[in-house]
């Protein structure tokens, strides 16, 4: 099998994946799941043996499936192999991330009412959380010999 980079770096490929994410339905399944080899071509103005020559490739790699209906071939997308490829990038895309600077951000473009409500949602959470690890440590000490 080819690998993933490989796969995905072909722009004519990325077309056709993009046509069946397009046409993506979660959870459909049966006759009407899928695109037809031919809505492909129409989408993208190229020949019937460019698409399938592509599709080929994508289905080696995991990316599509194909429903067989009489003579005509449905691809649907497979996205578990881009998987790797998120895992890959997230730590080139986060490098700069600060979390405590993205919920400072967040919390500033609240309205009002929503911050005032936010502030106390978290100290309620903080003043529950004090309570309940005091109550496990007294009670902790009393069970101890």
């Amino acid at each position: 099998m080819a690998d993933i980079f490989t796969v995905i770096a072909d722009p004519t490929r990325r077309d056709i994946l993009q046509v069946l994410l397009d046409g993506f339905e979660p959870g459909i399944e049966g006759a009407q799941a899928g695109t037809s080899v031919s809505e492909i071509v129409s989408q993208l103005g190229l020949s019937q043996p460019t698409v399938s020559k592509h599709l080929k490739v994508l289905r080696e790699a995991g990316l599509v499936s194909v429903r067989e209906e009489g003579q005509h071939r449905f691809y649907s997308l497979d996205y578990t192999p881009l998987e790797s490829v998120e895992d890959w990038l997230i730590p080139f895309l986060s490098a700069d991330f600060d979390p405590a600077e993205e919920a400072r951000r967040m919390v500033a473009s609240l309205p009002d009412q929503a911050r005032h409500m936010a502030d106390a949602i978290g100290h309620s959470l903080a003043d529950t959380t004090h309570r309940v690890t005091t109550a496990v440590q007294a009670v902790g000490k009393k069970l101890r010999p």
